[in-house]
């Protein structure tokens, strides 16, 4: 079962770091809703919590529904580490994985995830679906959510408004 990590008090210097990472996320969040994509970030940070990859959604850009942020930056630590097993790294990404990202989780054996927001639609680690805790699944990963949540809630929520007022 994917275990839920209870957040670190705000002055510590463990949610402080990814307080960071995630502030990362949104940037490129904020840089793919710029070119036409939903604004999500994700980045992967290995054990020495050195960066190692970084994406944000282009599925718009690129023409390809698998282009979601967290994809793209799994497959580019696989091939920073040349392996698939990313067991020592953490993915920080600014919305909950959908059930596809959640399902990529899982098998790249993910060591940690770390999200914004709660995605109340398509999200596949706790609020719609628990992917990493139904049967198939191979690999329990430790989950740390709500890390700069209003920050991440509020950035789609304006793209969207945005994105509905112009389509009018």
């Amino acid at each position: 079962m994917p275990y839920h990590i209870p957040p670190p008090p705000i002055d510590h210097p463990e949610y402080l770091k990814h307080r960071d990472w995630m502030q990362r996320a949104l940037e490129l969040a904020e840089r793919a809703g710029e070119q036409g994509d939903v604004p999500v970030g994700a980045i992967v940070v290995d054990a020495q919590g050195t960066l190692i990859a970084e994406a944000q959604n282009r599925r718009e850009r690129d023409r390809d529904p698998t282009a979601h942020a967290e994809i793209l930056a799994l497959r580019a630590a696989g091939q920073v580490l040349q392996s698939w097993h990313l067991n020592d790294c953490t993915l920080y990404v600014t919305l909950e994985p959908c059930p596809m990202c959640a399902g990529a989780v899982v098998l790249s054996r993910l060591g940690r995830l770390v999200y914004g927001a709660d995605d109340l639609k398509a999200g596949a680690i706790r609020t719609v679906l628990n992917l990493p805790d139904c049967p198939a699944s191979n690999h329990r990963v430790p989950v740390l959510s709500g890390i700069l949540e209003s920050a991440c809630r509020e950035q789609l929520q304006t793209w969207f408004a945005r994105r509905r007022s112009s389509s009018r």
